[in-house]
């Protein structure tokens, strides 16, 4: 983001073209936005093409913006992202089932992610759904008996590589990607279809999705005898 947190800068990378936005938070409202249409869509990313896109539209930017742009966020649309949705079922020997006992669960399900896929970077943690005893809840307002909880989430990935090759590109400009957001998450969540990209974007950075979790430490609580599965979900 820049110094004024009154702006936020959406850069958009897919095969098709290459978007970039300067977003004004207050009234929703692009300031600036450009577009590159690629000839060739290629899966690869063109990082000559890329430069010189940026090389257009940062100076342009931060003319507007009175200030050196330090940071932007990157959407992307990558046949190399990973979409995946993982369960876990554990049995309830006692205890109160709430939101706390549900972030430890989630906790686990995310290390356990970050283990298997220790290449990949998390761009988005969503929960598809958790029951109790077969029940589906949509919250956890309070305390719940049960003798057994299934959370189903989502993680959708960005390969490490990846994302440091696009870093390295935005570097050149002293720039950082302060959040990464995949493309087809940010189209398909809201269902008016007429909002610019850098909109829906902000509006999935800012949390309008109560469903996805965000950066969550590692968990340290050992785990107990209790009856647990992983499976991918199709």
């Amino acid at each position: 983001m820049t110094e004024d947190l009154s702006f936020e800068v959406y850069l958009s990378i897919s095969k098709k073209k290459f978007e970039i936005y300067l977003l004004n938070k207050k009234n929703l409202k692009n300031i600036f936005k450009d577009e590159f249409f690629i000839e060739d869509e290629s899966d690869s990313i063109d990082y000559n093409l890329l430069s010189n896109f940026l090389d257009k539209n940062i100076f342009k930017i931060e003319k507007l913006i009175g200030n050196f742009l330090k940071s932007i966020l990157l959407i992307i649309e990558n046949k190399q992202i990973l979409n995946l949705s993982i369960g876990i079922k554990k049995l309830n020997y006692g205890e109160k089932i709430n939101k706390q006992y549900l972030q430890g669960s989630l906790a686990e399900l995310k290390d356990l992610f970050n283990q298997s896929y220790q290449n990949n970077k998390i761009m988005h943690f969503i929960i598809n759904k958790y029951l109790i005893d077969g029940v589906n809840y949509k919250s956890f307002d309070e305390e719940i008996d049960g003798e057994n909880i299934c959370v189903e989430v989502n993680f959708i990935s960005i390969p490490n590589t990846l994302n440091e090759e696009i870093s390295d590109v935005l570097a050149k400009y002293q720039i950082k990607i302060d959040r990464l957001l995949e493309r087809k998450y940010v189209n398909n969540f809201f269902e008016e279809k007429n909002s610019d990209l850098s909109v829906s974007a902000f509006k999935i950075h800012s949390g309008q999705n109560y469903n996805e979790i965000g950066l969550m430490p590692k968990s340290k609580k050992k785990k107990g005898f209790f009856e647990k599965f992983f499976q991918l979900f199709s």
